[in-house]
């Protein structure tokens, strides 16, 4: 029998090695499990969101778009440049140079906190045992009072789009392609697909993206996802709605997708095709027979509101348990368990966490639509405000887009905040704020914001719910 410890968290994803930050932090001894293993060989942590997730997609999401603004835009605002090419090569470069250093502040954080990293798999074998199967086969078992598991999700696979090595490949692999392909397929036009499409459209990709359902972003408030629709459109995105996927045939370098729509069957070809159609809950080999953690009908580890299992002592957090599958979910409810085990109360607002698509302009969004609202019988008042008339805006040249309040009718209490803008993911933590202080409309109405800048917008918003606004047309007379 190996080390007895504390807490033992097994995952080091951003829910995975917060949580055992935090209960170190909090004086326990604890471990963290993680068996990813990067290009070198070496176990890294940081799980998807780090090494193929969040990170790097961010960092090629960024670059393609100073490559977009030098490309098309500098023009308009008096910077002359010559003629510009994207060095995909270089940008994968810079890609893996921010993902080194992210991994590596882990790690350390890891020593600075006196957190045991332990390299292999981690498996709950009982309520009071964790076996972790080294790299090289060996295994040890380690003694401890709680377990935590984080072993986040898996991109899904779907029969009609069999993986092929470089040519139908999944978000993972999308952010690998060694150039620019001419024809790029996308089927799903989710957060991951919108974001994956829009890099390579950036870098010259004609991309088709085919989205079996006939809403486009069906969990955005629909005033902005057709505001979003619309400016993605434009920016050269070919979003099929209602465009079932049914097979895919590789031919040589080609793949040829067949797909059915409401004008039947269709047949497209593709020089890659890229398979977004959501994540599933990871808990393959993660626990043993003698584990005693239910799941539930979909797979996910079944938990409460505090992110405690069937079994006294064993928690589990982040894309493995119901709820959002976001990093920053991930990790605020790592420190709730860590602070719960420690002895603290603690808990989280499920109702105020912000979600955002990282395309230009970024879209992001807390708390209710107003469909959502409406469908919960409660009635709403709204607030909007153009980006268009906002001064920073203007002088960014980022003018598009829209930031709208919902709030309810009755109490004025803010329920729901949406934008589409430049840096609507900065924004949206007004929101977030607001919502966590049970903030009216009228809150922020009464607010002083700087000027000039994009967060004005918010704030014309919340005096639109009340008709107030002072930079448009008021549709309702001052009270």
């Amino acid at each position: 029998m190996a080390d007895k410890f504390d807490v033992i968290v097994i995952g080091a994803g951003p829910g995975g090695y917060v949580a055992a930050i935090r209960a170190a932090q909090l004086g326990l001894k604890t471990a963290c499990v993680e068996k990813w293993v990067n290009k070198e060989g070496k176990t890294v942590h940081g799980g998807t969101c780090l090494n193929v997730g969040c990170i790097p997609s961010k960092a090629l999401l960024e670059t393609s778009h100073k490559f977009v603004e030098a490309r098309d835009h500098y023009n308009e605002i008096g910077i002359e440049v010559g003629e510009l090419a994207p060095n995909v090569a270089k940008m994968l470069e810079f890609k893996e140079k921010v993902i080194a250093k992210n991994v590596g502040g882990i790690s350390a954080l890891f020593k600075a906190n006196g957190v045991t990293a332990l390299e292999g798999t981690g498996k709950v074998i009982s309520s009071k045992q964790v076996e972790v199967t080294g790299h090289d086969g060996e295994k040890a078992t380690y003694e401890t009072d709680n377990i935590v598991i984080a072993s986040g999700s898996v991109p899904v696979e779907i029969p009609p789009t069999p993986l092929t090595d470089d040519l139908i490949v999944d978000s993972s692999g999308a952010l690998e392609f060694a150039e620019v392909p001419k024809r790029l397929g996308v089927i799903g036009a989710g957060v991951i697909g919108l974001e994956l499409g829009s890099v390579w459209s950036r870098l010259g990709s004609e991309v088709t993206m085919l989205e079996a359902m006939d809403t486009f972003l069906p969990a955005v408030d629909q005033t902005i996802a057709k505001e979003t629709f619309k400016l993605l459109k434009k920016q050269g995105l070919d979003i099929k709605l209602g465009a079932r996927v049914t097979g895919a045939e590789v031919k040589g370098t080609e793949v040829v997708v067949k797909y059915t729509d409401a004008k039947g069957e269709q047949e497209i070809t593709f020089d890659k095709l890229i398979v977004c159609v959501g994540r599933r809950p990871y808990t393959q080999g993660v626990l043993g027979d003698d584990a005693g953690v239910k799941l539930d009908e979909r797979g996910f580890i079944f938990v409460d509101d505090q992110c405690r299992t069937s079994v006294p002592g064993i928690y589990a957090i982040g894309d493995c348990v119901r709820g959002l599958m976001l990093a920053h979910k991930a990790s605020e409810e790592g420190v709730m368990v860590a602070d719960i085990i420690a002895g603290h109360k603690a808990e989280m607002n499920y109702d105020a966490i912000p979600s955002v698509i990282y395309t230009a302009p970024e879209v992001a969004w807390v708390g209710m639509t107003e469909e959502e609202a409406k469908a919960a019988g409660i009635e709403v008042k709204t607030g909007s405000f153009p980006f268009a008339a906002n001064g920073r805006a203007l002088a960014n040249n980022a003018p598009e887009g829209m930031a709208k309040i919902v709030a309810d009718a009755e109490t004025d209490r803010i329920l729901g905040m949406h934008i589409v803008s430049q840096h609507a993911g900065e924004l949206i933590a007004q929101g977030v704020i607001a919502m966590e202080f049970g903030s009216s409309a009228e809150d922020l109405a009464l607010t002083c914001y700087a000027h000039p800048s994009t967060s004005e917008a918010i704030h014309e918003a919340a005096l639109a719910v009340d008709g107030h606004a002072i930079h448009m047309a008021n549709r309702k007379k001052r009270k």
